[in-house]
């Protein structure tokens, strides 16, 4: 008996093949995403986390360069193209909203002060499994965004994720002016620290000083300038052991005042300022206007000694 063959181009061959093509294509698209066990332990343990440090595996004293370190391990670790676990995209998300939390010194302090309510929104996504609630930080670049900047460097600021690099690093400049702003108020209060050391240390070489400008069971008779009328306190015998050099310790002792208050008043502006511009910055107008209410009574006391000094020239 002659068996049938079919040519090449029969129309039966040709709808055999087009069925087995559609047949595998079908096949194909069922296949479910591969992860592992661990993956998938990994993206339960991200997804339990309440705490932006806990979230990076960090402590509350971690500093730039372990932020980074372990920003970089686990964007890797949790990236959508090398983690298909249910939820992965979402852990991945909490990673970099951490991160750009804790690596800006503003919010990384406001959130120190007051947790993570004040930084987060709550989202709920539908997975296969069911659906997973996160908490997340509305941030200035999204998570694939920050990823990008630091794996892939310069080839993404020209396809133009430049502006998003600005932003980082604008933030990173407002941060190192803020620091260097502390510097400069430290190297200002540092001469007065000098001449209050000083002081200190010498004390160290006199078995008793002439006065004291607090009472004392042993300086409790109280005294007050002649120029500025500034209280001290003395021993008992003071006027017999330095009867010819009062008029030099009363300079000291106004001295050593009006030193006392510049530093005192220094700090009192140094809050209040402090102050209003937290709160501008929160845009919080209670807290401003409690901020600007906040009274400097060294600042007072000093101008009031400036006063009485011209009144007396």
């Amino acid at each position: 008996m002659a068996v049938k063959t079919e040519s090449p181009g029969s129309p039966s061959l040709r709808k055999r093949k087009k069925e087995e093509t559609t047949n595998n294509a079908t096949e194909g698209s069922e296949e479910q995403p591969k992860f592992t066990d661990e993956q998938l332990q990994a993206v339960e343990k991200i997804r339990k986390c309440k705490d932006y440090y806990e979230i990076l595996g960090l402590t509350k004293d971690a500093g730039e360069s372990d932020l980074r370190k372990q920003y970089k391990r686990l964007a890797l670790q949790f990236h959508p193209d090398k983690n298909k676990a249910p939820g992965a995209v979402e852990a991945f998300k909490a990673i970099g909203n951490a991160f750009s939390v804790l690596n800006d010194p503003v919010k990384r302090k406001r959130y120190d002060t007051y947790g993570l309510e004040a930084m987060q929104t709550t989202e709920t996504h539908p997975t296969q499994e069911g659906y997973y609630t996160y908490s997340t930080f509305e941030g200035d670049i999204t998570a694939e965004e920050l990823y990008n900047m630091f794996f892939h460097g310069q080839a993404y600021a020209r396809r133009g994720g430049g502006t998003h690099f600005q932003r980082f690093y604008t933030r990173q400049a407002h941060a190192q002016a803020y620091q260097e702003d502390n510097r400069s108020a430290l190297m200002q209060i540092l001469p007065l620290i000098f001449v209050v050391s000083v002081s200190l240390l010498s004390s160290f070489f006199v078995s008793d000083p002439p006065y004291s400008i607090q009472r004392t069971s042993k300086y409790y008779i109280e005294r007050r300038t002649n120029s500025l009328d500034v209280p001290y306190f003395v021993q008992k015998n003071f006027v017999q052991n330095y009867e010819d050099s009062i008029q030099r310790i009363e300079r000291q002792v106004e001295d050593e005042h009006i030193l006392t208050m510049r530093t005192s008043c220094f700090r009192e502006r140094n809050y209040k300022e402090n102050m209003i511009w937290r709160a501008k910055h929160f845009r919080d107008n209670g807290l401003e206007a409690k901020a600007k209410d906040l009274r400097t009574p060294s600042c007072d006391t000093l101008n009031e000694l400036y006063k009485l000094y011209n009144k007396r020239l």
